[in-house]
């Protein structure tokens, strides 16, 4: 059950982001992405009404840092996308988001078993193949960007890793509160990194109001996320929800025409061989 709710968690980021990078071509991505994590909070509020659980104060703390990560993680992810080269922005984030759970749950005591590690060091590589895109920048000016690209990618990764890791510790009995505010902490934490950059967060439009509709999508793959976590090993659940690049592939090929690079198509093999090891082991 671990393993099909990680699945249903990557298959349900990678629609949020494959709806969110939509809107995003014709509105604010900040705006796109505050609205969107707020309507995850809506989704996850009504999610606890009904799993109310007995959380302690410390499990509120560890969705709180989630929150934080998942926040940070998503302002430096777009700000990396706006500045830098998503061939290497995309990739580094999603390998570093996956080798945060993985290191935490080893220092925790999880010892997957040999078919489980080899998924896992199949998933890596799988995961930055997928998220790669060709691309021609060359000389002085591709360099820069490059640098930029790799510092926001690695900041993005470890926000989404921390969120990962950290939301991971909240048990089973707690219920669903504690993750409804870690979804409000990651609106604030977004939230407040915009407005110290000062980019447009505000939703204009009906198109960037439309992101409410992605926000029950990314809430309900962070309750599935959960509900691995606590079922199954965190450094597997957080690999293959890290999978979710291929989700957000799969639907640009099938649903916008978009060419699937042969790159990217090594990628979605591999991850597909990874679920599978990791299934078997």
């Amino acid at each position: 059950m671990a393993i099909l709710f990680a699945t249903l968690a990557a298959a349900c980021y990678g629609l949020s982001d494959f709806v969110g990078g939509v809107l995003s071509r014709r509105a604010s991505p900040w705006s796109v992405a505050v609205a969107g994590q707020f309507g995850s909070v809506i989704f996850t509020s009504l999610v606890a009404l009904a799993m109310p659980g007995d959380p302690t104060a410390g499990d509120f703390a560890w969705a709180g840092l989630a929150g934080v990560g998942g926040g940070t993680g998503t302002a430096f992810l777009y700000r990396g996308l706006g500045s830098g080269r998503m061939s290497v922005v995309a990739p580094i984030s999603a390998v570093t988001a996956a080798l945060v759970p993985v290191i935490a749950g080893l220092a925790g005591g999880e010892r997957p078993a040999l078919l489980a590690w080899i998924g896992i060091a199949v998933g890596l590589p799988g995961i930055w193949l997928v998220s790669s895109e060709p691309s021609d920048s060359t000389g002085a000016e591709g360099s820069a960007s490059s640098n930029s690209g790799v510092v926001d990618g690695l900041l993005a990764g470890l926000g989404f890793g921390l969120m990962f890791a950290t939301i991971g510790q909240v048990p089973d009995e707690s219920g669903m509160w504690p993750l409804a505010l870690a979804q409000g902490s990651s609106v604030l934490s977004a939230l407040g990194l915009a407005l110290i950059i000062r980019a447009d967060w505000v939703p204009r439009s009906r198109v960037g109001w439309l992101a409410l509709i992605a926000g029950p999508i990314g809430g309900m793959g962070a309750l599935l996320f959960l509900l691995a976590a606590q079922r199954g090993y965190l450094s597997i659940s957080g690999v293959i929800a890290s999978l979710y690049p291929a989700a957000t592939i799969l639907l640009a090929a099938t649903l916008l025409r978009e060419r699937i690079h042969a790159i990217q198509g090594l990628g979605l093999a591999l991850c597909a061989a990874a679920v599978s090891l990791v299934a078997l082991g």
